[in-house]
């Protein structure tokens, strides 16, 4: 499971690690995540012997922009994992890709899930070639809103708030997981219409939206049971540590001190505080 704080936790690793390091080979091991054979040639040459100016994100996908006015973006689908790798570590069977430096190095992509997604564009046309970027909604982590406009943005919409927020063209990158402790943090049912919400229970949840995606970032994402998530060193996350109530049906409430419910929502399980949220 790949949300926002995941992926961010990964940029900002490779952001340290891979800016200023220069290209020395590319090597595809799994044509089909760069689309096939064609593509595959034209990225390994395009990045030939270029240089990673910094290592940026477009919603959810990770972006490596080159000195040659280039950038490669990977999308890590719902299994995917970019780790930083000594030339001598053992090649996982399921790497994908591999970005080997002139020193100190690799970067590989590690597509557990056959459903990463990589992709070459000039720079100064991703947003042409990629027009869905354009409708990304609010990215809390990039660019912060007042919560004055996140309460209009809001009630701009008639929808169940679960659905609204794991919504891309609303709020980029939150899934279930996040959903459910947002939710939770901001002591609001999954099943409350958006544009229901009092001025004091949208500046909750703005509050709990942002708290809680900070957080996720400051412990290094989640690593659930079922996921591949690593940072890019190959660690787990830790905030699943934290969660308060993401997929602990039965536990008891840190608010209520009642158990947690599950409810199927959407075809998925919701996880949630019958007796504080409302």
């Amino acid at each position: 499971m790949i949300e926002l704080p995941e992926v961010e936790t990964i940029r900002r690793d490779l952001d340290r690690e891979c800016a200023t390091k220069r290209i020395k080979e590319v090597e595809v091991l799994i044509a089909r995540a760069v689309g096939g054979a064609a593509q595959k040639t034209k990225i390994v040459k395009t990045m030939d012997k270029a240089k990673i100016e910094s290592v940026g994100r477009n919603g959810m996908l990770i972006r490596f922009d080159f000195d040659n006015e280039h950038s490669l973006l990977i999308d890590l689908g719902s299994g995917g994992q970019l780790v930083r790798t000594a030339n001598k570590d053992e090649v996982h069977k399921r790497t994908a890709m591999i970005l080997g430096f002139t020193q100190h190095g690799q970067v590989r992509l590690i597509d557990m899930e056959a459903d990463a997604e990589v992709s070459m564009h000039e720079t100064a046309k991703i947003l042409e070639d990629r027009p869905e970027l354009n409708e990304l909604g609010i990215d809390p982590i990039e660019e912060p809103m007042s919560w004055t406009d996140f309460g209009r943005h809001l009630h701009s919409h008639s929808a169940k708030l679960k659905t609204l927020i794991m919504d891309d063209t609303f709020v980029v990158g939150i899934g279930p997981m996040y959903a459910d402790e947002v939710l939770f943090h901001a002591g609001l049912r999954y099943d409350r219409l958006s544009n229901s919400l009092t001025t004091q229970e949208i500046r909750r949840l703005y509050r709990a939206l942002v708290e809680t995606l900070f957080d996720a970032v400051k412990y290094r994402g989640s690593s659930v049971e079922g996921s591949h998530y690593v940072d890019a060193f190959g660690e787990p996350g830790s905030y699943q540590d934290h969660h308060a109530v993401f997929q602990k049906a039965g536990d008891l409430s840190p608010r209520s001190r009642r158990p947690i419910v599950r409810s199927k929502f959407g075809g998925i399980w919701t996880y949630y505080c019958d007796q504080s949220q409302v």
